[in-house]
């Protein structure tokens, strides 16, 4: 019966072109999911790669990334919000917390935690701190870095339907219309189509993983 009531809702006029359609969701959600992703990264990775490259600040990443996972996100989206208004920021702001914790930890700990007698020989090579930095721990650390990526991609795509509670768009607009009109066969296609976008953009980022990791190191 569940299957014939989705069929149903996924093949009716209108059901992915029409305004508030599912294209229109999907747009929503991958630009919030995008932006938020891309400030975490602007943010996160250069300061994470930086404090790997020095060796030093492992206590307070640590302190810093487990207190960002330590906070609700629902919580903190709806301080920010009676704080900042609708909009936005509110939600970008409670969704970096989110995101900035895996791509710092994974961009301090792919550079920091490499082989020493690598840096060691590399310097005996002759190269400078910068030459070190772009040639050899770089390339070494981006197999976590990807991960840290992903991860940070999985948790905010599953992330985002909280901004529907403030009356913006995506596919969690979905499950609270569904919650409000009781329509359960709604809300089942969007948890469905949230799953199918997870896993989508998961083996995306998988495949762009493979292919910046160099054969060496894969």
């Amino acid at each position: 019966m569940i299957f014939e009531k989705l069929w149903a809702w996924f093949s009716a006029p209108g059901a992915w072109t029409a305004p508030g359609g599912i294209w229109q969701r999907l747009a929503e959600h991958l630009a919030y999911s995008g932006l938020v992703l891309a400030l975490a990264s602007l943010l996160a990775l250069p300061l994470g790669i930086w404090l790997g490259h020095r060796g030093r600040g492992e206590g307070p990443i640590l302190a810093l990334t487990g207190a960002l996972r330590a906070l609700p996100t629902l919580g903190l989206l709806t301080l920010l919000t009676l704080w900042l208004g609708l909009g936005l920021t509110a939600p970008v702001l409670a969704l970096l917390a989110l995101a900035l914790a895996p791509l710092l930890s994974s961009a301090y700990a792919g550079v920091a935690h490499l082989d020493p007698a690598l840096k060691q020989a590399a310097l005996a090579q002759g190269m400078t701190g910068r030459q070190l930095l772009f040639q050899v721990e770089l390339p070494l650390a981006l197999p976590l870095i990807m991960g840290g990526l992903r991860n940070a991609t999985l948790q905010v795509v599953a992330t985002v339907p909280l901004l529907a509670y403030i009356n913006l768009g995506g596919l969690g607009r979905y499950l609270i219309d569904g919650l409000a009109l009781r329509d359960y066969t709604r809300m089942v296609a969007a948890v469905l189509l949230l799953a199918l976008l997870a896993l989508a953009l998961d083996a995306l980022l998988a495949l762009a993983q493979r292919a910046l990791t160099s054969p060496g190191i894969r």
